[in-house]
């Protein structure tokens, strides 16, 4: 992996920036662009105007095309290849509810995505909601294929975000010198805005609310870099060219059949 930040570093979690989720693309009959042709003497214009260019900065460096969905994995969904789907909406479906990516057995996910090429990654975007499901840390990793919820819990990840309780697209900026040559991505969402409370509770008796804070949602996910294509893979990707199944642990039983199909673990760490 490499020597990365780690948690005693202080600079170590990053800032995000987010996306009005309302925002549209059309505008009329607003003002205050004082010094523009055709107003009516007081600053205002109240002719509609068209602003469907407004869409182009966050679309700039999108890496939408270099993704291979079809190669995503992701452990503990609780509808087949919904990982898959929420990284292929576009843009201009960020919005829609569905697909959602939903966790199964409890709040953790971990995100397997590989691109075509090689990537400068710039940031990380993704849009959950204002509720407990909502994702709260966030462990990024670079060119492994080889982390299970174990290994992703004891390792170091390259870089660690504190998400929002919000649901307007988050931009979550990487820190580029340490994402320059990335060929795959995994995403390691640790916990909910509801694990505090679950955690904090006395009480053994289950609930409607106590299963909703051990489902993580998530509505779309993508990413923005710069692309290229390598002739090879480089050699700082670990592989495993004859998986045993036994030797990772999984939640839940969503895998994609061309991975490792392996049933859920029955118990959490340390038990």
């Amino acid at each position: 992996m490499g020597n990365y930040p780690s948690h005693a570093d202080g600079d170590y979690t990053s800032p995000i920036n987010t996306y009005n989720a309302n925002q549209p693309s059309r505008h009329g009959n607003h003002g205050g662009h004082g010094g523009c042709g055709g107003d009516d003497g007081h600053g205002h214009h109240n002719h509609e105007h068209d602003h469907s260019d407004d869409i182009t900065p966050a679309l700039q460096h999108n890496l939408y095309q270099h993704i291979r969905f079809d190669d995503i994995v992701t452990m503990n969904e609780a509808e087949f290849h919904s990982g898959r789907d929420i990284v292929k909406k576009t843009w201009t479906e960020r919005l829609d509810p569905t697909p959602e990516l939903a966790s199964d057995t409890d709040e953790q996910i971990l995100m397997n995505v590989p691109f075509t090429g090689q990537v400068k990654l710039h940031s990380i975007l993704l849009r959950s909601s204002q509720s407990n499901s909502a994702p709260r840390t966030l462990r990024v990793f670079i060119n492994r294929n080889d982390l299970d919820f174990e290994s992703a819990d004891d390792l170091a990840p390259v870089q660690e975000f504190e998400l929002s309780q919000t649901s307007e697209v988050q931009e979550l900026p990487v820190k580029r010198a340490l994402f320059g040559k990335v060929q795959r991505l995994t995403l390691f969402f640790v916990d909910n805005f509801g694990s505090p409370a679950r955690q904090d509770s006395d009480s053994d008796e289950d609930s409607d609310e106590d299963s909703e804070m051990e489902v993580s949602r998530l509505t779309y996910l993508g990413f923005k870099g710069e692309w290229m294509q390598l002739g090879r893979a480089p050699a700082q990707i670990l592989y495993e060219s004859a998986p045993n199944p036994n030797d990772h642990a999984f939640k839940g039983t969503a895998f994609n059949p061309g991975e490792r199909d392996v049933a859920g673990r029955s118990s959490k760490r340390g038990s």
